[in-house]
C-alpha cells in the first residue's frame, strides 16, 4: 500500500476530526455504555455497534454518519466541511454542555458554533493512514499470538491514536500504536512505547522520549511500507523481550 503526500490542511482537519471523535462519537457511546474506545471503520473511524438500537456513529471521509439497525433500519448523515460541532452533536443526540473526559489530555469542546471546516482530501489521507496503522497493529498482534496477551486494538479519542499493548516478556508490557500526528510530531508516525524506562539493544532505535517512532515520510520512502511498519513494531517488541 502506498502512502501519498499529506495535504497542507491535514493538521487543521485532524484537530477538527479529533473534536468530533471525542465530543460526538465517544460521548455518545459513553452515554449508552460507559465505554468510549473507537475503531477504524470504512473511510475513517467510528464506534463499534452499541446499545439496543445496534447504533454506530462514524466519520466517513468528510461526513458524519449515524446508523441504527435495532428496530428499524435508519441512517442520518452530516457534511463536516460546513457543519458545526453543535450540529454534529445534535445528529448524535449528545449534550456538549455536560462534562466529559476521555483522559487527562481530552481536547476542549471549543466554540461549537464555528464551522468545523473539515477538508475532504485531508480526511481521506487521515483515513488511509488509520487503515494502514490498524492493519500493521493487527498483523503484529496476530504474529505475536496469545502468548503476548494482547489487549484490544482501539482508537483512543484522547490522543486520537490507534493503539494496543502486548507483553514483550514476562512482567514487561509495551504500547504499540499509530498516531495521525500530535504535539510531538506534526506528521503521522508509528510508535513503540515501553511501560518502563529500560531501552535495551540498539540505542539508535530508541529515538523518542517515550520510546521509538517511525515517521510517515520514512514509511513513504519504503518500497513496501506495510512490511516496514511490521518490521519496526516487531523489532521494538523483540528488543524489549531480549532485554527483559
Amino acid at each position: 500500500m502506498s502512502l501519498a503526500r499529506l495535504p497542507e490542511s491535514t493538521a487543521a482537519t485532524r484537530a477538527a476530526l479529533q473534536r468530533v471523535a471525542v465530543h460526538v462519537l465517544a460521548r455518545r457511546r459513553s452515554a449508552v455504555t460507559g465505554k468510549f474506545g473507537l475503531r477504524a471503520t470504512p473511510g475513517g473511524f467510528g464506534t463499534p455497534a452499541f446499545g439496543p438500537e445496534h447504533e454506530v456513529v462514524r466519520v466517513a471521509g468528510p461526513y458524519l454518519v449515524r446508523e441504527r439497525t435495532g428496530g428499524s433500519s435508519e441512517t442520518a448523515t452530516l457534511d463536516l466541511r460546513s457543519a458545526t460541532l453543535s450540529q454534529a452533536a445534535d445528529l448524535a443526540e449528545v449534550d456538549l454542555a455536560q462534562p466529559f473526559a476521555a483522559g487527562d489530555d481530552t481536547p476542549p469542546v471549543g466554540d461549537p458554533e464555528v464551522a468545523l471546516g473539515v477538508d475532504g482530501d485531508a480526511a481521506a489521507a487521515l483515513a488511509t493512514w488509520l487503515a494502514f496503522g490498524w492493519r500493521a497493529l493487527d498483523t503484529v498482534v496476530a504474529e505475536l499470538g496469545t502468548a503476548a496477551a494482547p489487549s484490544v486494538v482501539q482508537l483512543w479519542p484522547e490522543h486520537f491514536d490507534a493503539g494496543v499493548d502486548v507483553a514483550a516478556a514476562p512482567g514487561r508490557r509495551v504500547n504499540l500504536g499509530a498516531s495521525p500526528g500530535d504535539g510531538f510530531s506534526a506528521e503521522p508516525y508509528l510508535y513503540v512505547g515501553p511501560w518502563d524506562a529500560d531501552r535495551p539493544g540498539d540505542p539508535s532505535f530508541w529515538n523518542a522520549p517515550f520510546g521509538a517512532v517511525l515517521a510517515y515520510d520514512e514509511l513513504r520512502g519504503e518500497a513496501e511500507p506495510d512490511a516496514a511498519a511490521r518490521a519496526f513494531l516487531l523489532r521494538g517488541v523483540r528488543l524489549l523481550g531480549a532485554g527483559g
